[in-house]
């Protein structure tokens, strides 16, 4: 499944390229204002942190909600007290695009995460010139190399690399490469079974200067604090906001990881 999402993913990429080429691109990336700082803004704190996800639907549960306005919905996430906003780009699978990301980013004033199946430098460049803040890398999608390349060019445009792992062998390759933000998905991507207690197995390995990202399986919030009790900094959080409503079930979940 992993494999077949990056591959659309990339060849959908590929298309836009033949539209938008990559110089052109690299210019509107480099012409953007500074990407904020995700590092500072997710930092770790008294309380647990929420990255809310603007996300329509997945391979695994279908359609959640149609989501006509997704510079509504971050708003919402804003008002209720997520430290940054996710959006969903793959467009074959969950509905997403780079337009939803350019409209989230004009809403609101928390770093935005571009979250699709990152595998090239135009991707990279392709969140930059339309505001992202952050961009996903998931290290069981990636070759080592192609890895640390992606890792690097994220951070040279000023960005944030959040490095998704999934096993303890990840974990090393994200601090192999100086990941600062790692996350831990529930979710195997592979199989797309879900484990929630996987982060509470790998948090002591995380690296001790990074920011520690629970992802998946977050639907109450007692999960929440399952996670915060497992030593998570940040939670992030999709298909329970989008099923319910934002601001109230924010409120909830912040006050389960106090």
């Amino acid at each position: 499944m992993l494999a077949d999402l990056t591959a659309g993913a990339v060849e959908d990429a590929q298309a836009r390229q033949q539209l938008r080429p990559l110089a052109e691109v690299e210019q509107s990336a480099l012409a953007q204002a500074p990407a904020l700082d995700a590092l500072h803004a997710l930092a770790p704190a008294g309380q647990v942190k929420i990255i809310a996800e603007v996300k329509r639907a997945s391979p695994s549960r279908g359609d959640l909600a149609s989501i006509p306005d997704p510079a509504h919905q971050a708003s919402l996430y804003q008002t209720g007290g997520a430290s940054a906003i996710s959006v969903l780009t793959e467009g074959r699978r969950f509905k997403g695009s780079l337009a939803d990301l350019e409209a989230v980013k004009a809403a609101v004033s928390v770093p935005v995460l571009r979250k699709d199946f990152i595998a090239t430098p135009y991707q990279v460049l392709e969140a930059r010139a339309s505001g992202a803040d952050l961009v996903l890398l998931i290290v069981a999608a990636l070759e080592q190399p192609v890895l640390a390349q992606l890792h690097s060019l994220v951070l040279d445009l000023g960005m944030t690399p959040l490095v998704e792992t999934h096993s303890l062998d990840e974990v090393h390759r994200a601090a192999d490469i100086g990941a600062r933000l790692v996350g831990v998905n529930a979710r195997d991507l592979s199989t797309f079974e879900m484990d929630r207690d996987l982060f509470g197995r790998l948090a002591e390995h995380l690296p001790s200067d990074a920011v520690k990202i629970a992802e998946s399986a977050v639907l109450t919030p007692a999960d929440v604090t399952h996670y915060r009790a497992a030593g998570a900094d940040v939670v992030l959080i999709g298909e329970a906001l989008v099923t319910g409503d934002p601001v109230s079930t924010l409120t909830a979940f912040l006050e389960a990881g106090s």
